[in-house]
C-alpha cells in the first residue's frame, strides 16, 4: 500500500490544480475505490499533517505540510516501517557489514517473516547488480560482493531513488550518513573551482556532493577505495584533486586516500566542469570528438532542418560527449532533474537529443538513459536561445493622451521593462481613437474605452508592477493565440479517417505501433521498414513526450508524405513511465519535414492537459467528432 499511496503523492506533487479520482486511477491504473483507499492510507501515514486536501473538485497537495511530512520520514529513517524503507536498510546493512547479516535476525529486529525479508532481498539485488556488485547467499546469510566503487555506486542510487522530483536534498544526506555541514561544504567548493578558473554546471554538482557524504563515511569507517580502482587525473585539473582534499580535511576531519580524491575529482570533471572553462581559460577537446559532433551537426540538419553550425557550440557538445562517454563507460550518469519538464515543453529539441544520443550510442558502444539526453537538450536549447528568440516579438500600440511628455515617459518604460517581449509600433495621443484603426497585437491604453477590442490592456500614466505583470501575460496570450491559429488548419490536413482508431489497435506500445504503423503502410505513406525504425527509436527513449500523449515515430527515414496515424484509448495505456490516452504515429517526409517541424511543438501543447485530453478522447467517438473537438481546442486554447 504504501508504494501506492507514494505514486499517488507524486503524480499530485507535479500540479498545482485539483486532481478527481477518476484521473488518479487512470494514471495508477487502478479503480476510484483504490485511489480513496490510497489517500486514507497518506493521511493515516501523514498524522497528525494533513497532506492531501479533498474537495468536490478532487485531491491536491498541501504542500508544506508533505514536505514536513517528508522531513518527519527521513527523521524516522531506521524505523523500516514499509517495504521501500526495509530495503533501504538491507543495503545499508549489506554495505557496512563485510561477514553478512542473517536472514533470521533481520527479520526479529525489523519484526517481520522471514518470507517477506526474502521479498525485500529480491528488490534489493535488481538494485545491487544495477551498481555491478554481487549478492551472494550461504544458507541463512546473505553478504554484499564486489568492488568498493561498486558498494559507493549502490549507496548512490539507493538514495537519489528516493529523491522528490529527481532533487537530492542535502539535508537528507547528511542525515543518511550522520554528517553536517554539507551545504557549507558546498558553498566552499563553488567558490574554489570559480577561484580556479572553472565554471560550475549546478545541475549535476549535488549528485557529486552525494558522492563526497559516501566517500567520508566509508572513509571513516575504514573503507577505501583501492589504489587498483583509481583514476587518472589529468594534470590540468590538479587543482580540483588538492581543493578537494583541503576541504574534505578542513569540514569532516577526515582523511581521505589519493585514490578516494582523484575518483571525486573525476566525477567533478565528467559531471559538473561545464565545457569551455578552466584554469586561465584553458579549452581542452578530444579531436575525435569534434570529428563525431561535426557529422551530427550535418546530419541533423538534414534530418530535420535545424542548423547547430556554430563553432562554440560545436567545442561546447564535443566535450560534453566526451564526458557523457565516460560516465556512461564508468556506469555514472548523471541525474537531471529537469528531464520530465524538458521532455514536454521542448519535445522537437528533445527529440533532435534523442538523435543525437542514437548516433553516440551506437558509434561508442555505450547507452544513454533519459537523464543524459536531457542534458544533451540543454545544449540544444541553449544554444537556440542564443542564435535567435523561439517567437517573435508582439507588436503594440500605446494609447496615452498627450499631458507634457506623459506618453514619452509611458513608452520608455514599456520598453525598458518589455523591450524583449515587444516593439512599439505607434503611439497615439488622442483621447478620441477608434479602436477599429488599431492593428497591433496589443494596445496598452490609458483610456478604459479604447477597451471595446479584444486585445486591450488597460493601464495606469505611471506603470506599476501589476501593469507590467498584465502586459506579460497579455502578450503571452497573444503568443498562444497566434501558435493555436497557425496549427489548427496545418495539423488537421495531416489526419485521415482511414488513420483514425478507437479504441487502439493493440494494448501496449509495441503492439500499437505495429498496429498503426500497418495502416499507415496500408495507406502507402511509409513502408515496413519505417514502422521498425519507429520501434528501435521508442526502445531508446519513451515517446511519451506528456502524461497524456505518446508520439511514436522513425529517426533518419523519409516517408512518402507527411501524416498522423491517431488512436484514442478510453482506458489510459502504460507508456514508458507514463500512462496515456492519445498515441499519434507520425511519418514525416523529407519535403514536409521542414514544414511540420515547427509545429511539432505546439501539437504536443495541445494534448498537455489531461482535462482536455479526457474530454476529447469521451466525446471523440468517430473521425469527425474528433476533428470537431479538436478544433474547438484549439480555438479555446
Amino acid at each position: 500500500m504504501a508504494d501506492k499511496y507514494e505514486r499517488m503523492l507524486e503524480l499530485l506533487f507535479q500540479t498545482d490544480d485539483w486532481v478527481t479520482a477518476t484521473e488518479l486511477a487512470e494514471h495508477l491504473g487502478v479503480t476510484t475505490r483504490s485511489v480513496r483507499s490510497y489517500v486514507a492510507a497518506a493521511k493515516s501515514a501523514a498524522h497528525p499533517r494533513a497532506i492531501v486536501t479533498a474537495s468536490t473538485a478532487g485531491y491536491r497537495l498541501n504542500r508544506e505540510q508533505y514536505a514536513e511530512f517528508l522531513a518527519d520520514s527521513r527523521e524516522r529513517g531506521s524505523a523500516a516501517e514499509t517495504p521501500q524503507d526495509r530495503v533501504h536498510h538491507l543495503i545499508r546493512r549489506l554495505t557496512e557489514s563485510q561477514q553478512g547479516i542473517d536472514v533470521h535476525g533481520l527479520a526479529d529486529s525489523l519484526f517481520v517473516s522471514e518470507s517477506t525479508i526474502e521479498a525485500d532481498l529480491r528488490k534489493a539485488k535488481a538494485l545491487i547488480d544495477e551498481a555491478g556488485a554481487t549478492l551472494e547467499r550461504r544458507g541463512s546469510t546473505v553478504r554484499l560482493t564486489g568492488s568498493e566503487g561498486a558498494r559507493r555506486r549502490l549507496l548512490s542510487a539507493l538514495v537519489q531513488s528516493e529523491s522528490t522530483q529527481g532533487m537530492l536534498d542535502l539535508e537528507q544526506i547528511e542525515t543518511e550518513f550522520a554528517l553536517t555541514g554539507l551545504g557549507a561544504f558546498k558553498t566552499e567548493l563553488i567558490e574554489a573551482l570559480d577561484a580556479a578558473g572553472f565554471f560550475i554546471n549546478e545541475y549535476g554538482i549535488d549528485a557529486v556532493i552525494l558522492h563526497v557524504a559516501i566517500a567520508v563515511d566509508r572513509a571513516r569507517r575504514d573503507q577505501h577505495l583501492p589504489d587498483a580502482e583509481a583514476t587518472t587525473v589529468p594534470e590540468r585539473h590538479r587543482p580540483i584533486v588538492e581543493i578537494l582534499d583541503h576541504l574534505t580535511r578542513e569540514q569532516f576531519d577526515v582523511e581521505l586516500t589519493a585514490a578516494d580524491t582523484d575518483y571525486l575529482a573525476r566525477l567533478l570533471i565528467t559531471r559538473v566542469i561545464a565545457p569551455g572553462n578552466g584554469p586561465a581559460g584553458e579549452t581542452v577537446v578530444d579531436g575525435d570528438d569534434v570529428a563525431t559532433v561535426r557529422r551530427i551537426v550535418e546530419l541533423v540538419l538534414q534530418e530535420y532542418v535545424v542548423d547547430f553550425r556554430d563553432e562554440a557550440f560545436i567545442t561546447r557538445l564535443a566535450i560534453h560527449l566526451g564526458n557523457l562517454v565516460a560516465r556512461a563507460r564508468e556506469n555514472a550518469h548523471t541525474r537531471n532533474p529537469l528531464t520530465r519538464s524538458i521532455k514536454s515543453s521542448y519535445p522537437l529539441i528533445f527529440d533532435i537529443a534523442v538523435y543525437i544520443a542514437s548516433i553516440v550510442q551506437k558509434e561508442r558502444g555505450i547507452t544513454v538513459d533519459d537523464d543524459e539526453i536531457s542534458y544533451i537538450a540543454l545544449h540544444l536549447g541553449s544554444h537556440l536561445e542564443r542564435v535567435s528568440r523561439r517567437e517573435e516579438r508582439v507588436s503594440c500600440t500605446i494609447v496615452c493622451p498627450s499631458y507634457y511628455d506623459l506618453h514619452a515617459i509611458l513608452r520608455t518604460r514599456v520598453e525598458r521593462e518589455l523591450g524583449s517581449e515587444l516593439s512599439v509600433e505607434f503611439v497615439v495621443t488622442r483621447t478620441d481613437v477608434d479602436p477599429r484603426e488599431l492593428t497591433s497585437d496589443l494596445v496598452i491604453s490609458t483610456i478604459p474605452t479604447v477597451a471595446l477590442r479584444d486585445g486591450v490592456v488597460v493601464v495606469q500614466p505611471f506603470l506599476t508592477d501589476d501593469d507590467i505583470d498584465a502586459i506579460r501575460a497579455a502578450v503571452s496570450r497573444v503568443r498562444r493565440q497566434r501558435r493555436r491559429a497557425r496549427i489548427t488548419d496545418e495539423l488537421l490536413e495531416y489526419f485521415d479517417p482511414a488513420l483514425f482508431f478507437t479504441p487502439p489497435p493493440g494494448d501496449d506500445p509495441e503492439s500499437i505501433i505495429r498496429g498503426l504503423g500497418a495502416a499507415l503502410v496500408e495507406a502507402g505513406v511509409v513502408d515496413d521498414a519505417y514502422v521498425s525504425a519507429a520501434l528501435e527509436r521508442e526502445r531508446m527513449s519513451s515517446t511519451a513526450f506528456t502524461e497524456t500523449l505518446a508520439v511514436p515515430h522513425a529517426m533518419g527515414l523519409a516517408a512518402e508524405r507527411t501524416a498522423i496515424a491517431l488512436a484514442l484509448s478510453p482506458t489510459p495505456i502504460a507508456w514508458g513511465d507514463a500512462r496515456v490516452s492519445v498515441i499519434a504515429f507520425i511519418a514525416f517526409s523529407a519535403e514536409g519535414r521542414a514544414r511540420f517541424q515547427p509545429l511539432f511543438d505546439q501539437f504536443v501543447d495541445v494534448f498537455a492537459a489531461r482535462r482536455d485530453v479526457a474530454e476529447l478522447v469521451r466525446d471523440a467517438t468517430d473521425f469527425d467528432a474528433f476533428i470537431a473537438r479538436l478544433a474547438q481546442l484549439l480555438e479555446r486554447g
